[in-house]
């Protein structure tokens, strides 16, 4: 009997580029650092040259650090290495901070056994008279060790492969680019401020980055999802330089979930062949539709779902007209008033328990203005409710504060012993001290510690005062102070023992029911990501310690909500709680943030979006409402998304 064939499997049959997709950035990391191992031992074999081309910025950084730790424990060896990097701010100093030369010697080169002979980087410190020149001998240098065997890339959400910008021809060389607004914007999180991020780079043309024998290109987290799914699914433009690596013969994208999130075979998946048709795959299918249609959920009809490539969901579930009120239940039962669950009543539909109540509730907030900033109405009205809530100011967010923020409060302290007739000796010489070094400060110098403990303490003083105006009790604000942000810099040390230690002993005291964390892993300072971590290392260790024990009942009832901040919302089709906002509340949420002054105007390292913290949040909110209102849902003024996670 002959055996049936396997289905084929088209769920990449939109992509002409091929991509990998990994869970996270660290899995997808470990499969680059093993196909760059895999060549550097394999040319070892034959006594041959390895010539790498290697990418900056935020996304290989984890690629750097498996390598590193492959060299130390697995013998990895880099002398038959020679690298050559794509770019270089133009002008900068060599060691400057934000150099690609500093930044490949701290997180690669100082920690493995490569010859430094063999490390080739632009020349950020050339004139500009030279620098043609330079370019031309950069390009022969590359061409003289034998051409690249393999090129590493990052994306830029413009599209953006080395400092090539679009409008960067296929054909284009070595050579000085002014770099493009929204570039400088997206890097301007390792500056202070968008000014001093640099105007021109040194980069390798695109036709140098296709002469490589092999190519992979990284990319990490749903900002980048739009640009890879233009990259590698639309026609080859240079308008979006990575898609012209579609010409390339051997190039793969390795990305991680949430980067290939708009890939049709996620965003679409019916569209690519068989689907599995669970409540969550209608709902994302039906709420796409109907908000490109704009049309309500209720009025869409079988029509649209055939020209909307949603046949086969006909054919599996019938009519559109029942279809459509299963999404539309869905959707009106995601909206409350109620976020710790309404008590004594029996919702089975509701997005939270009705009991406990009142609820022990613990806010995680990463710097000292996410939980005013992400979720500002629901904490209120948790109070106001009758819960008990808590908050866990995470880090102390103390390099979001500006020099002159420093010297302000100092004055009025120095100022206030003065008029109380307190000796201001000691006040005045911390102040005297501040003012030297703050007027010698270098550009991007690490503050010192009692100026970052200064900076810190003005970021808890206005979280207490948000606390108060909300009405939380004194006692119930808690300032974490977690150990892996404390670097005074933006570059922040990885999760750590001693975060989820602390963490898990917060949670042992309050012993909450509902817990609240940020999911939005859009943050530039990585921060939010790695505070999320922290929450769900702690509690699933919790959750362990809780086998045959009284004392951590609790925890088996414990349901964690994650809601998205400054950076972005979630989608319609993952919302599982959303909490309306009135006009009244709105404006209180405005005026609790405005507490947080330093953080007012102009912030330093505040990513590529120009407007304040308040205006972020009311613009999404009201898009929340809006698009509650376009599936065809009463229209609120604002509204608070929450998406549970599963632990």
């Amino acid at each position: 009997m002959a055996k049936r064939k396997a289905p084929v499997d088209l769920s990449d049959s939109f992509e002409k580029i091929p991509v990998k997709i990994f869970p996270d950035l660290k899995q997808g990391s470990a499969f680059v650092a093993k196909q760059i191992a895999d060549l550097v031992r394999d040319k070892q074999k034959k006594k041959e040259k390895c010539v790498l081309g290697l990418a900056t910025g935020s996304t290989p950084k984890s690629l750097y650090a498996e390598l590193v730790r492959m060299h130390k424990e697995e013998k990895l060896s880099f002398k038959n290495v020679v690298t050559f990097n794509l770019d270089e701010y133009y002008p900068i100093d060599n060691n400057a901070l934000q150099s690609y030369n500093r930044f490949m010697q701290t997180n690669l080169f100082d920690h493995i056994d490569i010859n430094p002979n063999n490390i080739h980087i632009p020349n950020g410190e050339i004139t500009k008279d030279n620098i043609k020149e330079h370019c031309r001998q950069y390009e022969k240098m590359i061409k003289d060790a034998g051409g690249i065997d393999l090129q590493i890339l990052g994306i830029g959400n413009n599209g953006h492969i080395g400092f090539n910008e679009p409008g960067s021809g296929i054909y284009s060389k070595s050579r000085l680019i002014t770099l493009d607004n929204s570039t400088r914007i997206a890097n301007a999180y390792e500056f202070a401020n968008i000014s001093q991020v640099p105007r021109l780079a040194i980069t390798m043309g695109i036709s140098n980055i296709l002469q490589a024998k092999k190519i992979i290109l990284m990319a990490w987290g749903s900002a980048k999802a739009s640009v890879i799914k233009k990259a590698v699914e639309d026609d080859d433009t240079e308008q979006v330089p990575a898609s012209l690596l579609q010409n390339h013969d051997d190039v793969l994208f390795v990305v991680d979930d949430t980067a290939a999130s708009e890939l049709t075979r996620n965003k679409s998946p019916w569209l690519t062949g068989d689907c599995e048709w669970t409540s969550k795959m209608i709902k994302k299918a039906v709420v796409n539709m109907a908000l490109k249609l704009k049309k309500p959920v209720l009025s869409l009809t079988n029509t649209d779902y055939n020209e909307y490539g949603l046949s086969d969901l006909l054919v599996e579930k019938g009519d559109a007209y029942e279809i459509n009120l299963q999404v539309y239940y869905m959707l009106r039962d995601s909206i409350t008033g109620w976020p710790g669950g309404k008590p004594n009543v029996d919702l089975p539909t509701h997005p939270e328990r009705s009991s406990p109540y009142p609820k022990k509730v613990v806010i995680f907030s990463p710097h000292p203005d996410d939980d005013i900033i992400s979720m500002g109405g629901t904490f209120q009205r948790l109070h106001d409710q009758g819960h008990d809530v808590h908050v866990g100011y995470q880090t102390s967010g103390n390099i979001a504060v500006t020099d002159e923020f420093v010297t302000r409060f100092l004055d009025f302290a120095v100022g206030f012993e003065e008029i109380a007739g307190i000796d201001t000796r000691k006040s005045g010489k911390i102040l005297a001290n501040a003012r030297k070094f703050l007027a010698r400060k270098r550009s991007n110098q690490v503050d010192t510690p009692a100026i970052r403990d200064i900076k810190g303490l003005i970021r808890r003083c206005e979280a207490r005062a948000t606390c108060r105006y909300v009405g939380i009790k004194d006692e119930n604000v808690n300032f974490l102070n977690l150990p892996f942000y404390e670097t005074g810099t933006i570059e922040k040390k990885p999760m750590g023992e001693k975060d989820v230690k602390t963490t898990m002993e917060f949670l042992r005291k309050i012993k909450p029911q509902q817990v609240y964390c940020a999911g939005d892993f859009a943050d530039p300072h990585g921060t939010h990501i790695i505070c999320f971590n922290v929450v769900v290392e702690a509690l699933k260790r919790l959750k362990k310690e809780a086998a045959g024990s009284v004392n951590y009942e609790w925890i088996n009832d414990c349901w964690l909500w994650l809601y998205k901040g400054a950076w972005q919302e979630w989608n319609m089709e993952e919302i599982e709680m959303a909490i309306p906002m009135s006009p009244d509340q709105v404006l209180k949420k405005r005026f609790g943030i405005f507490i947080h002054q330093s953080q007012k105007d102009m912030v330093p390292f505040q990513g590529s979006d120009s407007r304040e913290f308040w205006q972020r949040a009311e613009a999404r909110n009201a898009a929340t409402a809006d698009l509650y209102a376009d599936l065809g849902l009463t229209h609120y003024a604002a509204m608070e998304a929450f998406v549970r996670y599963h632990y």
